[in-house]
């Protein structure tokens, strides 16, 4: 517990003791996200330094980039951090810029929709099984309280790789 809260006041966290969600960062900048689907991991880095690991879930469907709408998978490729949500129903998002301009042409290519509403977020307020791996629709999932560091840390802007 003492090296993890280490780490933790190295990168600049503050409000761990807070009740609130909305936790203020101080560390440096998360230059990009990079998620490795396949490994199930999430690193937040400042440059070639590492900030912040985290483990995830993902869409139900997780093998391969998403095609559509409904088909369960998380993208892959280029894209940034477009939006803060602080009233999801994940406990807090940041939004992913899925779909874009090639998405979009590639499903329009095949007769399908693409889909949207990528985040990475929090836990469900709802009946979802947040216990099993893989449950989301499409998205990149954390524990609530792994949320709020991230949406403490990454701005709006932000790139963000993800990996097959």
């Amino acid at each position: 517990m003492r090296a993890f809260l280490l780490v933790l006041s190295m990168v600049g966290l503050v409000g761990l003791a807070s009740c609130s969600k909305f936790k203020t960062y101080d560390g440096p900048e998360v230059t990009r996200v990079l998620v490795y689907k396949e490994s199930r991991m999430m690193y937040l880095m400042h440059d070639e330094t590492v900030l912040a690991t985290h483990q995830i879930d993902l869409g139900f469907a997780p093998e391969g980039d998403k095609e559509r709408e409904g088909d369960g998978k998380t993208p892959e490729g280029s894209y940034i951090i477009d939006r803060k949500n602080p009233n999801s129903e994940f406990h807090l998002s940041l939004g992913i810029n899925y779909p874009d301009s090639t998405d979009r042409e590639d499903a329009k290519e095949a007769g399908n929709n693409p889909g949207g509403d990528i985040f990475i977020h929090g836990g469900p307020t709802d009946w979802r099984d947040r216990n099993k791996p893989d449950w989301t629709a499409g998205c990149i999932a954390v524990s609530d309280d792994e949320i709020e560091d991230i949406y403490a840390m990454v701005n709006v802007g932000t790139p963000i790789e993800i990996y097959p």
